[in-house]
């Protein structure tokens, strides 16, 4: 056992032995299929507190041959598995944190020669009984080893991209790092498996990669991988039962994460949740936000506010609940090389700012709690408009409760004249300055956008969580250059309060009209007992 040589299982044991681990083993029968194949090498990108290392020191536990770690694994998902015995402490493991090197060394020439030597080191150390005289390189060592064992290396590089975002501006010394990995992994007979994680995908110089072998699983398309990119429905359901925590509160605060496996034909959807907020939730018993825990808002601020045509709009749009189509596809998986908004957008989509909807193509900001983030960068930002809507949302949604049809109607009007960035030319514009005109809501309420009746769309629903269910639910119909009170009369028409069957107690019907002629809002409120 060394440093990086097979180190082990005792990161691994701290997980089992923390109050709260999520068995997550299952990763490990789809990765022995693919060790000793062409498919041996993955890289699996996702943002900051998503469990990359927990998986990584999970992995160095059960390949690596220095101990038997059968009794950690016996009661864990992957005993199940079939070739589970084949592969359990059957490699020879290295394993590496690239953020440990990097933050030693004044450069890239100086990070990767202390690799190399520590590397070479454990290996000589680990092997006493092999002559390396005529082996002088990282290569020519590992060559030398599995010619003499016959036993293939699992290699497991944790924080792979650092480099990207430590030296984000310094094209050079990227392309020789990147060269550096491919000449010491690509098609080298001693990869059983090369395992890299990371924040950010693989990345893109010219037409190719210099690690084009590698199949990646990222934020944008995660495929088998996806059940494991953080806490799922059941496997949070479960934790609100023995915490005894509110489930619907958990899921408003950190939900969102939408992750698809296209497996054929079959298509599976997974709501994903950040392991760390949860735990944090779980342990405490408090709902806040712990992000800003491991990241400040001020990274997010600094590429929402990059002058890219269209930006501006889609983030308010976002905050107002809308979702926002993007082209992932011209992404350079860096934090610098930025041509469209939509580089900008998939960006946040793999920092965790954002939810990629694969279906449709779509973004949204995923939950409560990176909303917040989304509002402390704001304040700080001179969009002043949108703050000061947010703000006047909280005295808005009072006078909704309070059925003030004057001052909703006059509240939204002062919204709409602040939020300029948004075209203001049909139904779904409204739709996005009501929604963000009543940011406050979710404070109380799950708001939904074109819920569902049967009959239709009801346009915006207020729906109350369980923790404040004395709240009034509330249905809000729009409608451009008609009445408010035809809104009303739709919404009894249509029925749309039974699509909340479920929800017994005060409803308010809200209609709202947008005048073109004098561009003004007006509102009828009726309440209703459900």
């Amino acid at each position: 056992m060394g440093i990086y040589l097979n180190p082990g299982s005792a990161m691994f044991q701290k997980s089992l032995k923390s109050k709260i681990y999520v068995d997550k083993s299952g990763l490990l029968a789809i990765l022995n299929e693919l060790v000793d194949t062409e498919q041996r090498y993955v890289c699996v990108s996702r943002p900051r507190r998503f469990g990359k290392s927990m998986a990584a020191n999970m992995l160095a536990a059960y390949y690596g041959s220095s101990e038997d770690t059968s009794a950690l694994f016996a009661s864990l998902e992957i005993s199940q598995c079939a070739g589970y015995r084949d592969h359990l402490n059957q490699y020879d493991v290295l394993k590496i944190n690239m953020q440990d090197f990097l933050s030693e060394s004044q450069s890239i020439e100086d990070m990767l020669a202390h690799l190399t030597a520590c590397l070479i080191r454990d290996l000589k150390n680990g092997f006493p009984q092999i002559d390396f005289s005529y082996a002088k390189s990282l290569v020519s060592v590992m060559r030398e080893v599995f010619a003499q064992t016959g036993r293939s290396f699992v290699i497991l590089i944790d924080e792979w991209d650092c480099l990207f975002r430590e030296y984000e501006s310094n094209k050079e010394a990227q392309k020789q790092y990147l060269d550096f990995l491919r000449v010491w992994l690509k098609d080298k007979e001693y990869v059983g498996l090369a395992y890299m994680t990371g924040i950010l995908p693989i990345k893109k110089y010219g037409s190719h990669s210099a690690l084009n072998m590698f199949t990646e699983y990222s934020m944008t398309n995660p495929r088998e991988m996806a059940g494991y990119f953080g806490f799922t429905e059941d496997e949070v359901k479960k934790l609100c039962e023995t915490y005894q925590r509110s489930f619907d509160e958990t899921q408003a605060w950190y939900d969102g994460y939408d992750l698809v496996m296209f497996d054929g034909t079959v298509q599976k959807t997974y709501a994903m949740y950040s392991p760390k907020s949860v735990v944090e939730a779980m342990l405490s018993g408090v709902y806040d936000n712990y992000w800003n825990q491991t990241e400040s808002y001020e990274a997010l601020k600094v590429y929402i506010q990059m002058n890219y045509d269209g930006l501006k709009e889609a983030i308010v749009r976002m905050l107002a609940g809308d979702r926002v189509q993007i082209n992932t596809g011209t992404f350079s998986n860096d934090m610098t090389t930025f041509e469209t908004k939509d580089d900008v957008l998939t960006l946040l989509v793999h920092l965790g700012y954002l939810s990629y909807h694969w279906p449709d193509k779509t973004v949204t900001i995923p939950n409560k709690e990176v909303s917040q983030e989304y509002v402390n960068a704001i304040s700080t930002m001179a969009w002043n408009e949108v703050l000061r809507s947010i703000e006047n949302s909280r005295k808005l949604l009072q006078a909704l409760w309070e059925q003030d049809e004057k001052a909703v109607a006059e509240g939204i009007d002062q919204a709409h004249g602040e939020i300029s960035v948004l075209q203001y030319n049909n139904e779904n514009s409204l739709s996005c300055t009501i929604a963000l005109a009543f940011y406050f809501a979710r404070e109380y309420y799950h708001v939904i956008r074109e819920l569902p009746t049967g009959k239709g769309f009801a346009d915006i629903c207020l729906i109350p969580r369980k923790k404040y269910a004395q709240k009034p639910a509330a249905i809000i119909e729009l409608k451009w250059d008609k009445s408010a009170e035809g809104a009303i009369a739709q919404i009894k028409e249509k029925n749309y309060p039974e699509a909340l069957e479920d929800y017994h107690g005060n409803l308010l019907l809200a209609g709202i009209n947008y005048d073109k002629k004098n561009r003004k809002h007006t509102c009828k409120i009726e309440k209703l007992s459900v």
